[in-house]
């Protein structure tokens, strides 16, 4: 297999990029939290040992596991990586060029662990010497941010995805994420485990503005074969849908993309919150969102170097006909209504396979958890009390780099 290569979403997962948060999370407040697109704080230290248990258990599954943070400080060696990282993270178009210039040059001489940990965690005017804060003309209180943190890191799922032989580093909807793509698309210029992979590049790589089309990984589903299903989220534009399904048809590495429209609100913030693939003909879903009617369409390259939209007769024939199946199985949020509500909020359709039938998911859905026990799937449970809080489950705190096709 590729060194870079992810070939569905439940074949044998190889090697993932998790990030564990911390500095980011110190930082989330009652007042800032909401901005920052988390719902509540988080206990810093129980969400740390969490996320320990789940790059533990990925590991005792043989899956190499790679931190951002690492990552990150592995790239900052580059000396033409961490100019560009420290240029497009300090801009001068928003704190000033002369203030810019010598924030940029304290920044330099950090450590680059540090540094990196600064890249995600953010950094506030009470942090830098006096002599580099006189350089602004603006007044600010000790604790206002200059980089604001960057706690949705967490989710590493969002900001880039690996789609058969190349990724997506992807524009992000809202603004309290953007600068997350800066530190993916550094990492996979120069960090040298990527700078020679010869892998594509599809959408996103450009430092330009693209506006309306945006596009998150936790919407779009490799199903294998040649087939990509992506949801159109409150996060995932038509526009993004079809810059990313053009280029992987350029490229050849798809041969259709499943477009499926989803309800434009947060508790269904993408794709993999309602729907997630857990063996070969078996999707675990929420049916209020993820149902027989819900719309969808199937994308295939037109004779023109353009795109020809079908309505598809359903999404369970969609991707029937995708993978050659006879017949398609959905186990659905467990519980009665008010259960599924719940363990749908708190992740229990958000499951990550390591191999077929094989998920990792969240211990406290426990009805969720029982069905897909009855069904032959084996759930490894990982706590969830703190982590969850922040709207998000194993998939989402997961960026498969390699993967096997099915």
């Amino acid at each position: 297999m590729e060194k870079h290569y992810v070939g569905s979403e439940i074949g044998q997962l190889r090697s993932v990029m998790l990030h564990r948060p911390h500095l980011s999370l110190q930082r989330l407040t009652p007042s800032n939290c909401q901005s920052l697109l988390f719902d509540d704080v988080l206990s810093v230290e129980r969400a740390g040992q969490e996320h320990d248990v789940f790059a533990t258990t990925l590991r005792a599954q043989g899956v190499e596991v790679l931190l951002l943070t690492d990552l990150l400080t592995g790239t900052l060696d580059v000396p033409d990586a961490k100019a560009w990282l420290l240029k497009s993270q300090v801009s001068d178009y928003h704190i000033g060029p002369a203030f810019a210039g010598e924030l940029r040059g304290w920044l330099a001489e950090m450590s680059h662990r540090e540094l990196a940990r600064r890249l995600s965690g953010g950094l506030t005017w009470g942090e830098i010497p006096a002599e580099v804060k006189g350089l602004s003309v603006e007044n600010h209180g000790d604790n206002d941010f200059i980089m604001e943190p960057l706690p949705n890191h967490l989710f590493t799922r969002d900001t880039s995805c690996w789609i058969y032989n190349g990724v997506s580093i992807n524009p992000m909807a809202k603004q309290a994420r953007q600068r997350e793509t800066n530190n993916l698309r550094a990492i996979y210029r120069w960090h040298p485990r990527f700078i020679d992979g010869g892998f594509i590049t599809y959408f996103g790589d450009e430092d330009i503005n693209y506006q309306q089309a945006t596009l998150e990984g936790g919407d779009v589903l490799v199903l294998g074969r040649g087939t990509v299903l992506i949801g159109l989220s409150e996060r995932t534009t038509p526009q993004g849908l079809e810059f990313l399904a053009a280029s992987l048809f350029h490229h050849h590495q798809a041969k259709k993309v499943i477009a499926v429209e989803l309800p434009k609100h947060r508790a269904c913030m993408h794709l993999d919150t309602v729907m997630t693939h857990i063996h070969l003909d078996t999707f675990s879903v929420y049916p209020d969102v993820v149902h027989p009617d819900v719309t969808c369409w199937t994308l295939t390259p037109d004779a023109h170097g353009g795109l020809k939209r079908t309505e598809a007769r359903s999404l369970t024939h969609a991707i029937g006909d995708a993978l050659d199946l006879g017949s398609v199985q959905f186990i659905t949020t467990g519980g009665d209504a008010f259960e599924a509500e719940r363990e749908q909020w708190n992740d229990a359709n958000n499951v990550l396979a390591v191999r077929p039938g094989v998920v990792i998911g969240y211990e406290r859905n426990t009805w969720t958890n029982e069905k897909y026990d009855k069904a032959g799937i084996t759930v490894l449970p990982i706590p969830g009390d703190e982590l969850g809080r922040g709207r998000g489950g194993a998939r989402c705190m997961s960026c498969p780099l390699e993967r096997d096709a099915i």
